[in-house]
């Protein structure tokens, strides 16, 4: 039986439903050819192809096309006429009105590396997304998580690492297993944190808890790691009855600005995206109210190197709600609560390889997720997730890691020779 939480029940207006082919008048095959070059061109300089519904063909570069872009009817090459061209290519391919064959990987890799146009009028289309973009309230917040996380544990059980990290993992080796990856990004925050047995962490943000057990089952400290999707939370709370961790771990079903309490660290891996800049001031309360005068902390999110929106795609099919900030965005984080930066690093390429190895688990279950979901499902994350390899292979995408201690404190590493001090 299938989901009832398949992309056909995502929220869109009827006329954007990627389910319908819309009555347009029949484009003349002049018109094609026109409306065909002018998107070709908008991706980059790799050789790529498009065949028309009426069979043309056009080409793009020298040399032997790397992909074929095949348009199934006339108005899903139509609607790529638009300032946002995202939204109709990603809910064309979706659908199957538009198809690629060949390097899809390299065509997504070339498409993120062309220049992104910057007129007045692009412009005002990035302004507009900012200003549509689904705000995280406490319930907007729970809306979007859900759209996202509570697909069900099993579905991502099909192509996550054994313990269930949906996060960047840290390749000590570009040949490491994901397995071995994850393990080694878990232990590369725990050291930047510089724990002690006994201490005290919150985590805004835990996923389905692997790194909150981590910290508790390898570092002997106390975890209070907080949550609103319902499954991970759920998830979680049966992973630590099972380790007999539950006296050290605490998972908290609610919202990181209800957090209380005092801690000696204060971690977040990969919920900084879905906080929102218009909520910067209230995690940086948390964080403030939450440490200690010897405490510290860990920011690690998937970030920008200038401020931009997620595509329109993304923002409606995948993270509603989303943003990746700069560095300079999240910094009045940290200034607000007078916290000192010790330590940045960015991760961009150990993304693009755990989204590598995403990919292809996902494709090896992917009549699996189909038969959970639909076929459009599977074609959407597949699209998501190979879009999502190319934004990082070619910088549109960037990995940060931010750590951080109270101003006063001197209770703060003299060099970062321990991190990479021994296996992990």
């Amino acid at each position: 039986m299938k989901s009832s939480r398949s992309l056909a029940s995502l929220p869109r207006p009827v006329s954007e439903s990627p389910h319908r082919v819309e009555p347009l008048p029949r484009l003349g095959a002049a018109l094609q050819r026109a409306v065909a070059r002018r998107v070709i061109g908008t991706l980059g300089d790799a050789p790529v192809a498009f065949l028309l519904p009426d069979g043309q063909e056009i080409r793009h570069g020298s040399g032997p096309p790397i992909a074929r872009v095949v348009f199934r009817d006339a108005a899903a090459l139509l609607r790529l006429i638009a300032i946002s061209p995202e939204l109709p290519f990603g809910d064309g391919y979706a659908a199957g009105r538009i198809d690629v064959e060949g390097d899809f990987q390299g065509l997504l890799d070339s498409a993120f590396a062309a220049p992104e146009p910057s007129d007045l009028l692009h412009r005002a289309a990035a302004r507009w997304r900012t200003l549509r973009r689904r705000r995280n309230s406490l319930r907007g917040a729970r809306e979007n998580i859900h759209h996202h996380y509570d697909l069900g544990n099993d579905f991502y059980a099909l192509w996550l690492d054994r313990e269930m990290v949906y996060t960047c993992a840290y390749f000590t080796t570009p040949d490491a297993s994901l397995e071995a990856a994850q393990l080694a990004k878990m232990e590369h925050v725990a050291r930047k944190l510089r724990l002690s047995p006994g201490e005290s962490v919150v985590e805004a943000g835990c996923g389905w808890g692997s790194l909150a057990l981590y910290l508790a089952r390898r570092y002997g400290v106390r975890v209070r790691a907080f949550n609103i999707s319902a499954e991970q939370i759920a998830y979680a709370r049966e992973r630590a009855r099972k380790e007999h961790l539950g006296d050290r771990i605490e998972f908290v079903e609610d919202d990181y600005r209800n957090v209380s309490g005092r801690y000696d660290a204060f971690v977040s891996v990969g919920m900084l995206e879905h906080v929102g800049p218009e909520h910067y001031a209230d995690l940086s309360r948390v964080i403030d109210r939450s440490l200690t005068p010897d405490g510290r902390g860990l920011l690690h999110f998937i970030g920008r190197n200038r401020p931009r929106e997620f595509s329109r795609w993304v923002q409606r099919r995948i993270f509603p709600g989303a943003y990746a900030p700069t560095l300079c965005e999240v910094g009045p984080v940290l200034e607000a609560a007078d916290l000192a930066v010790l330590d940045v690093e960015n991760l961009r390429l150990h993304y693009a390889k755990t989204l590598e190895h995403w990919l292809a688990r996902f494709e090896a279950h992917r009549d699996e997720v189909a038969q959970r979901f639909d076929d459009a499902f599977v074609r959407a994350w597949r699209l998501y997730l190979a879009g999502s390899i190319a934004a990082f292979r070619t910088g549109t995408l960037q990995l940060f890691q931010i750590v951080f201690a109270r101003a006063r404190s001197n209770a703060v590493p003299w060099t970062r020779a321990d991190l990479y001090a021994g296996a992990a």
